[in-house]
């Protein structure tokens, strides 16, 4: 029984398939060659299709007595080269003479026009009309963007295509951009014989999805199998190098680039730009751009980006006005890049003048485009804005929702970052690992597990917890929702991992205190052959800092320095001079200062002046205090400090004086603030709220757990409550702090036993500490809180800081 029409198999590309290939002959064919007004019009057909003059093509065409196939092949294609859409569909419309190469023409036709649902539409119409889909019209079909890969797969082998190489290559690479890489990786098993592609293939879906030693292992048996290498072979090998920061490796691809004689590429010296960028190699980098032969708008890209990232603002302008003198295509400037640039300075006058130029030369709807200016205004702060250009977008893609959203996280929206969220899904668009990266941020900074859960269990229905990006989102938010555990078997569980993913365990041991831990996993690290980055050490630092381990933390910030040849950035310093400050090594602070490449900014005086609260260092700390003044003149916090510095040395006069400053000046401080997540739903509470519905209930059992607390001894910490008061109110302050109130309304609305997470968005006072630990005695409930700093487990009278923070 047969089951489609005939036809002839051709290889190469649709192209070769109408302009030469052999196909049946049928009697409109033999008509075309034995008439001669038919041969003339034949002829003068091809003639004016060759040469590119589609109209008048058009108009031979539609005198032809008889029509073949090949001739209305080549008229759609010309269509299709043209970018006459609409002409091509109309004329396939009214066609009734169609072979596997017209539907695959249409197929390109749909693609072209941004339609992939309707490609595979047609593809799957080809099927119902009975024409055979050949090698070329399959694989046209899986590099639809968005098909359905694994139902198409089963059809390939039916139709006697799953030995086909280049079927099978499609199917690797198609698998493996959706991000099944393990589907892709049972095509490569089974294929019976592979060539450049498929490795090229495999090893890039490896490379994307961060299994860098599976794509070293195919790499090697490449070369072993004697399979030449291309360009796309160092682009993915180079992909791997950059995952696993990977300096050493990186270099020994650039000597087989260089062996290869593929120096003078373009496309492989951009991957080299992309490898010595990531790497902060920037004087590498700089010297390949110089000896480039060639550069493109990738080449310009490369650069502009990694001055924007070592915050070189000149330097980037510079090569955009470069770009303009040589004349790239205006259009193809690299306007979205030079706006994430604008972003990430953030410079909003630049990103402005970018903005000012995309107007006047049509650009600003530009899909891409209006992505970049969304992303570009979220970073600068100006949210509003972004909200109005996503709004007038008239093509909303999951990439513009996902700017939008993310801008809304990275500016502290996070419930409207919620609800893009659902109303995305809510159209139909699918959420990608970008943007379940976005919305578990916003889980974690709202605290809310419960939705975080939510999205585990959509990313592993989706298919995307095979990710290593996704797994260490998740570990992430895990930890920063005071879920510890759960992110360590998340870690525990991930198939493979990367430096993100390793980076991310180490931060969550250092936010929970826990230093021997977070160091054990540094050299774990480093065992498995991972470089580490800026940001590991960042994690390390924070991890001696947290436990006053300060001569570890000078090994590791020497070793940072001298080891791995890195530059630290003003977030290291600032580490070091915390842990150094808190440890009372003040000598040892000034001589940091003295070596540091750069002016202190605020982060490093904040560092040193909570320092001189621990120690009532009172002529550092009024230095400290001062430089903020200057540097964050609304920020209440060095007041409030240096206050409280004086205050307890007793020195009235001068507390009030300070309080006097901040009051003349208008600077109020920011008030004590939590709030926990119970069925999904958040409550907030503020220190004495007399608003809360609940406040009477609340207080009665804070009355209960005092009494409670007075047996065991509790005495409170008048230190930490309003100065210039009396001891009543000093007493009354303290017993309603926002994160006891937190705790009470927990206790009152969760069963026993089940723990509580608290988050606060300033840090505990040491009474509330002290009284936390006494609560979790009396209620035998592990209580979680997170403020400014880091993260408190109290559990048996015991917190995880040991008492030290």
């Amino acid at each position: 029984m047969r089951l489609f029409k005939p036809y002839a198999a051709a290889a190469g590309s649709v192209a070769s398939r109408f302009a030469g290939a052999s196909t049946p002959l049928d009697a409109r064919m033999v008509k075309a060659v034995l008439d001669p007004l038919a041969c003339r019009l034949n002829l003068e057909f091809n003639s004016l299709i060759s040469s590119g003059r589609d109209d008048r093509a058009r108009k031979v065409f539609d005198k032809m007595p008889e029509k073949t196939v090949q001739s209305l092949n080549r008229m759609l294609w010309a269509y299709f080269r043209s970018g006459d859409l609409a002409a091509a569909e109309d004329l396939f419309g009214a066609s009734t003479c169609r072979n596997a190469v017209t539907w695959t023409i249409m197929m390109d036709v749909a693609t072209a026009g941004g339609r992939g649902s309707n490609a595979v539409s047609v593809f799957r119409d080809m099927l119902r009309e009975g024409d055979a889909p050949d090698h070329v019209a399959v694989s046209t079909v899986l590099k639809v963007p968005g098909c359905d890969v694994a139902s198409l797969h089963p059809l390939v082998t039916k139709l006697g295509l799953g030995t086909s190489l280049i079927v099978c290559n499609t199917l690797i690479d198609a698998y493996c951009k959706q991000g099944f890489v393990a589907a892709g990786w049972g095509v490569f098993l089974e294929m019976p014989e592979r060539d450049t592609v498929s490795y090229n293939a495999m090893m890039m879906g490896c490379s994307k999805e961060g299994l860098y030693r599976e794509a070293l292992g195919l790499f090697a048996g490449m070369r072993r199998e004697g399979i030449d290498t291309c360009q796309f072979t160092f682009s993915s090998m180079l992909t791997v190098a950059t995952g696993m920061v990977d300096l050493h490796l990186g270099r020994q691809i650039h000597g087989l680039v260089v062996r290869a004689g593929s120096a003078h590429d373009v496309f492989v010296n951009n991957s080299l730009l992309d490898f010595y960028s990531k790497c902060d190699c920037l004087g590498d980098l700089k010297q390949l751009f110089r000896e480039m032969p060639d550069r493109d708008n990738v080449s310009y890209n490369m650069m502009i980006s990694a001055y924007a990232w070592n915050q070189c603002a000149d330097k980037v302008l510079q090569l955009f006005r470069e770009m303009q003198e040589i004349g790239f295509d205006r259009r193809g400037l690299p306007y979205a890049s030079l706006l994430s640039v604008a972003g990430s300075l953030p410079d909003i006058e630049i990103g402005k003048q970018i903005h000012a130029q995309l107007v006047l030369r049509g650009l600003a709807l530009d899909n891409l485009v209006g992505n970049a200016l969304i992303d570009m205004y979220s970073k600068c702060g100006m949210l509003d804005t972004a909200k109005t250009i996503f709004a007038n977008k008239s093509e909303k893609t999951a990439i513009s929702w996902t700017a939008l959203l993310t801008g809304c996280v990275q500016n502290g929206q996070h419930e409207e970052a919620l609800q893009l969220f659902c109303d995305m899904r809510r159209i139909g668009l699918r959420p990608d690992r970008a943007t379940c990266s976005s919305i578990m941020k916003a889980s974690s900074s709202l605290a809310m597990i419960g939705l975080g859960r939510q999205l585990h269990s959509y990313l592993t229905k989706s298919g995307h917890m095979s990710s290593v990006f996704s797994g260490s989102a998740l570990l992430d938010m895990y930890a920063k929702c005071g879920c510890l555990d759960e992110a360590i078997r998340t870690f525990d569980e991930m198939p493979e991992k990367n430096s993100i993913t390793w980076n991310a365990v180490i931060s969550a041991y250092a936010h929970y205190g826990q230093a021997k831990n977070a160091i054990r996993m540094f050299e774990s690290m480093l065992h498995c052959g991972l470089y580490p980055d800026s940001v590991t050490f960042l994690s390390v630092l924070a991890a001696c800092g947290h436990n006053g381990l300060a001569e570890e933390c000078m090994k590791y910030f020497d070793l940072m320095k001298y080891s791995y040849s890195m530059s630290p950035r003003v977030e290291h310093y600032s580490c070091v001079i915390d842990t150094l400050g808190r440890a009372g090594y003040f000598d040892k602070v000034q001589k940091v200062l003295d070596e540091m490449p750069f002016e202190a900014g605020p982060i490093i005086w904040s560092s040193i002046l909570h320092s001189c609260r621990i120690h009532g260092n009172k002529g550092l700390a009024k230095m400290a205090a001062e430089k903020l003044f200057i540097m964050t003149p609304t920020d209440a916090t060095p007041y409030v400090i240096l206050s409280n510095i004086y205050a307890k040395a007793g020195h009235w006069e001068d507390a009030a004086r300070v309080k006097k400053i901040m009051r003349d000046r208008g600077v109020r401080k920011d008030s004590g603030n939590s709030w926990v997540e119970i069925n999904q739903k958040i409550y907030s509470f503020s220190s004495n709220d007399q608003t809360n519905p609940m406040i009477a209930e609340m207080k009665e059992e804070l009355e209960r757990l005092y009494k409670e607390m007075d047996k065991l001894g509790y005495k409170p910490d008048t230190s930490c409550a309003l100065h210039l008061v009396d001891d009543e109110l000093k007493l009354e302050s303290l017993k309603y702090h926002s994160e006891r109130l937190a705790i009470a309304f927990a206790l009152i609305n969760t069963p026993p036993g089940t723990p509580i997470r608290v988050m606060k968005n300033l840090s505990a006072c040491q009474d509330c500490h002290a009284a936390i630990k006494m609560i979790t005695q009396i209620v035998n409930r592990d209580i979680i809180v997170r403020d400014s700093r880091r993260f408190h487990h109290f559990k048996d009278g015991v917190c995880s800081c040991g008492d030290y923070w």
